[in-house]
């Protein structure tokens, strides 16, 4: 297995790019979106977190096979 850092960081800020496009897109709705996760339970961010990481984990493991 051959990593390059120079992947990690184009992936980072990727994410970066697609986590900006909403708050800049639609502030209003971000501040909705950011209201109610900050009302959800421990446990349902935890399950929306794991399955966000899971999600992610099965499209590198795809792209990159």
């Amino acid at each position: 297995m051959n990593i390059h850092w120079t992947d990690l960081a184009a992936a980072l800020g990727l994410l970066m790019v697609i986590e900006g496009v909403l708050p800049f897109a639609s502030p209003g709705s971000s501040r909705r979106a950011m209201a109610a996760f900050s009302a959800a339970s421990d446990s349902t961010l935890r399950i929306a977190g794991f399955a966000s990481m899971a999600a992610g984990l099965v499209l590198v493991w795809l792209v990159r096979s």
